[in-house]
């Protein structure tokens, strides 16, 4: 019958794009989450292609003025391949924001590690800092999607549980530090401290070559001078400055 022969054929046609989608990578995507639809292990290289792409996008352009026509040309790809894995912008966005998220987590986990503080200051901060800095940049795309009142709203809430899980461990590591400063100037100096080094680290990623390296060294010596009267003791003993400054 017609109507029989017509099921068989649009049955046909869902089958051969399943098909098609299972060797491209991908499943059926969920584009109301925003989320990249599943793909298999095979899609994960032009995945990886579409990211980088974005990332260089975002920089020169910004998060607003990209777009998925700019992504495609930019990885050389054409815009219908790059649908076959994202449904859209702010997809995209989403998933080289989490995956900068992930690495910037282990990458300051690993840094603020309370056995530094066995180290002399100045290689404190060298140890604490130089992975923190070239993270940033090398990744620049991790300043755009962090900043941003159009930036998805998932990356922001994301950024800010970073940002308070980074200042605890800053906090944390200051204590360990220094266990006889008293637990509101701890707060405060980590703060301080946190807030001067996303200050210079500003300047550091305007900058390129030797005058990065000029900027990273100023960084450190603004951070070494803030420190280290708390650090070096005086001979009587105690910490020099006053510890009960407003």
């Amino acid at each position: 019958m017609p109507e029989g022969r017509a099921e068989e054929a649009a049955a046909a046609a869902r089958r051969g794009t399943r098909g098609r989608s299972a060797e491209q990578g991908t499943d059926v995507g969920d584009g109301a989450t925003g989320r990249p639809r599943r793909r298999q292990a095979r899609g994960e290289a032009r995945i990886a292609q579409l990211l980088e792409a974005a990332a260089d996008v975002f920089c020169t352009s910004g998060y607003n003025g990209a777009s998925t026509n700019a992504i495609a040309r930019e990885a050389g790809v054409s815009p219908g391949t790059l649908y076959q894995f994202f449904p859209n912008k702010e997809a995209i966005a989403i998933e080289l924001g989490e995956r900068l998220m992930h690495r910037w987590q282990e990458t300051y986990g690993a840094a603020f590690v309370v056995s530094h503080i066995e180290l002399p200051l100045d290689r404190l901060l060298d140890t604490v800092l130089d992975p923190l800095i070239a993270f940033n940049c090398e990744n620049p795309a991790f300043a755009v999607l962090t900043h941003g009142s159009e930036i998805p709203g998932v990356i922001t809430r994301e950024h800010d549980a970073l940002h308070a899980s980074m200042l605890t461990r800053t906090e944390q590591l200051l204590r360990a530090l220094l266990p006889d400063l008293p637990a509101d100037r701890a707060t405060r100096t980590a703060a301080m401290s946190f807030v001067l080094f996303k200050a210079g680290l500003d300047l550091v990623m305007a900058h390129e070559g030797d005058e990065r390296e000029a900027y990273v060294r100023e960084l450190k010596d603004v951070m070494y001078r803030y420190l280290e009267p708390l650090v070096c003791d005086t001979p009587e003993g105690s910490p020099t400055g006053s510890l009960n400054t407003p």
